[in-house]
């Protein structure tokens, strides 16, 4: 069975719905909408396991909701269950040529989102490929 993962997401006005990971700090998305939210978290996590196993460093057991809740600052979150991946995929390190004010704007966004620049780049290839006929 595939280890879940409590996210909570958070939505304050003005703002998209942002998601975390109390198991997992640092591993934080967002989305327009709630669906958005969710499809980016499951990323977000597969992501977040893929550079954990990369860098080799363990992976986190999933705390129960119980341990999650007793943290006064999680109970203001809804919390949903993120399945991880059953095997994260192999990270490979690429060297690429960006203009500089491109590359800027890249931290920018991913920055204000949540994103390292990486799973920005690599969500955003994600989306123009399926946007994109074969």
């Amino acid at each position: 069975m595939r280890r879940q993962y409590i996210a909570l997401i958070h939505k304050d006005e003005g703002s998209d719905y942002g998601v975390s990971f109390p198991d997992l700090p640092g591993c934080v998305t967002a989305g327009r909408t709630l669906d958005e939210a969710r499809a980016c978290a499951e990323e977000a996590l597969a992501l977040h396991v893929e550079g954990l196993t990369h860098d080799g460093e363990a992976v986190p057991e999933p705390s129960s909701l119980e341990d999650v809740m007793a943290d006064a600052d999680n109970r203001d979150g809804v919390a949903i269950l993120v399945a991880a991946p059953e095997h994260a995929a192999k990270t490979v390190r690429v060297n690429i040529t960006l203009p500089e004010d491109l590359l800027q704007a890249i931290d920018r966004y991913a920055e204000g989102h949540g994103f390292s620049r990486s799973g920005f780049i690599a969500k955003a290839t994600k989306r123009v490929m399926e946007m994109e006929p074969a």
